[in-house]
């Protein structure tokens, strides 16, 4: 039996919102908010600020759901409460919020700002396995991999992880590298004044910024906070085409086609403009993904572009075009002066 993960679909949304709800500690924190969990994730799950992953076990054809993680980018002012006393249990707070109509999360436009400027706030609303899989070392393992795979690639600014269900978890997400947000001083530390047991009984946050990060001995969440700027600017309809791609269940154009619901001449063109941005006015981008250049064609062509991709998941994020011109206008300045 095997284990996987996937982003959520509408259709995983209940069964999802299940998993929090059977909880025996998780759940009761949400009071009255569970019952409209699924509607807050359904309000979310189509925009940009929403990040999402299924865990399940795969038995021949027999596929079982045994987890799941939503993260969240939020507004610098949700952040900001968040951390000021008295602390809360957010899960249930975002769900209010949400469906009232005053999501703190951020708009497409809103996070593609942020991730091209000062950085993105983002909140892990729930990362949790199913009951019968709590103990099962494989599925944190996945987990972990899960969350590095899903946020790679964005530049972060401050992380706050879901507020932990039981002793263990706190030290999982404390070893990650996660510090211990201390309300009264206003500020990260390394342990709670409390002990661990009544520490995670009452509303509490783990989290890291990047500047504390930047400032201590590397961690494995640290990585996350590595960037590089994108340096192609794809359109968000060819980071869509390219992130099917990647998931390796459509690989010919007319899966493509079926996958992303376009037509056939469409997936061809978006090929075409994804060669020509990483050639174009790039002498040196080409050798960066292929080992013959231009001349290269076909599936090998676009094998070794997608390897490069993978490496470089920073080029399928959310961005603004409009930064990445001035970017681009900056960059070539400098190298007029330097010739």
């Amino acid at each position: 039996m095997a284990l996987r993960f996937r982003p959520m679909q509408p259709k995983d949304i209940r069964e999802c919102a299940e998993i929090i709800k059977a909880h025996s500690v998780i759940g009761p924190r949400y009071g009255h908010a569970i019952e409209e969990l699924h509607s807050a994730w359904r309000r979310s799950i189509d925009s940009e600020a929403m990040t999402t992953a299924v865990y399940e076990e795969v038995d021949g054809a027999a596929v079982r759901k045994c987890g799941v993680a939503v993260g969240l980018f939020v507004n610098p002012e949700f952040m900001r409460e968040v951390k000021t006393p008295p602390l809360f249990w957010f899960g249930a707070e975002l769900v209010r919020r949400i469906t009232a109509g005053r999501s703190p999360a951020l708009s497409d436009k809103e996070v593609r700002e942020a991730n091209s400027c000062e950085g993105l706030n983002l909140i892990v609303w729930e990362a949790l396995p199913c009951l019968d899989f709590a103990q099962r070392s494989d599925l944190f393992h996945l987990m972990i991999e899960a969350f590095r795979e899903v946020h790679r690639g964005f530049r972060l600014k401050e992380m706050i992880t879901s507020q932990a269900e039981s002793v263990e978890r706190l030290k999982w997400a404390v070893d990650a590298g996660g510090l211990i947000w201390d309300p009264e001083r206003a500020r990260y530390v390394n342990s709670p004044r409390r002990n661990a047991e009544e520490f995670i009984r009452k509303p509490h946050i783990v989290g890291i910024t990047r500047e504390l990060e930047f400032g201590r001995l590397g961690s494995w969440v640290g990585t996350l906070f590595d960037y590089v700027p994108p340096r192609f600017g794809f359109s968000r309809s060819e980071q869509r085409m390219l992130l099917a791609a990647l998931a390796g269940k459509s690989g010919t154009d007319e899966e493509l086609t079926e996958a992303l619901g376009v037509s056939l001449p469409t997936i061809k063109k978006m090929w075409l403009s994804v060669y020509r941005r990483m050639t174009d006015g790039q002498s040196k981008t080409i050798r960066d993904f292929t080992r013959s250049g231009v001349a290269e064609r076909g599936k090998e062509k676009r094998r070794h572009v997608l390897a490069y991709l993978r490496d470089h998941p920073e080029e399928l994020r959310p961005v603004s075009q409009k930064h990445l011109q001035q970017q681009a206008l900056v960059t070539k300045r400098i190298h007029r002066v330097q010739a």
